[in-house]
């Protein structure tokens, strides 16, 4: 039995003006472990995934009003045209990213806001691309959290003062304080 989560936890599909679906459940909440020996001892840690629909929707000022109403997709909360672009690169790479959160040469930083990010994925068809995506780690009554606030490509590389993702997690678990930004 899942529990209730403080985001979406299932993405209903998008259906454009043609009637073609696209499936979100790539994007639907999920469990993810991650493991980091510290001395020897294995320490494991577990969070509820979800993701935001920024993930996949984007308003941009070059579409029409016409446009953006044929790709309007709605959530209880607001409404974003449906973004192709995001679309596609949730869809090919935004899981196997968080998958990666605890890895050591998964990059990780400070994105602001309270938020960390992880940026830059290899593609067969462009090479290395940055693909920022930030999220949020939190806990929600007992269960840990992690939210994707958004995932998006950028031009250039962003500058992240980098944490390690462990430390995050780790003072998380035991309710200290997340790491902050060195000023």
């Amino acid at each position: 039995m899942r529990r209730k989560i403080d985001e979406v936890d299932k993405w209903r599909p998008f259906i454009d003006s043609n009637g073609q679906t696209y499936d979100l459940s790539h994007l639907d909440a999920h469990e993810a472990t991650y493991s980091d020996i510290i001395n020897g001892k294995k320490e494991t840690y577990t969070f509820m995934v979800s993701y935001s629909f920024h993930c996949f929707a984007k308003d941009y000022p070059h579409q029409t009003e016409a446009e953006k109403a044929d790709l309007m997709y709605h959530t209880l909360k607001e409404s974003r045209p449906f973004c192709f672009v995001r679309y596609e690169l949730s869809k090919k790479y935004l899981r196997q990213i968080v998958d990666a959160f605890g890895d050591k040469k998964t990059r990780i930083g400070h994105a602001g806001y309270g938020s960390y990010a992880s940026v830059t994925i290899n593609t067969e068809e462009k090479g290395q691309i940055i693909y920022f995506v930030p999220f949020k780690m939190y806990r929600e009554k007992k269960l840990m959290r992690i939210h994707i606030t958004s995932a998006y490509p950028e031009d250039v590389m962003p500058k992240l003062d980098k944490v390690n993702f462990f430390n995050i997690a780790k003072n998380l678990k035991l309710g200290k304080p997340l790491p902050k930004p060195h000023k």
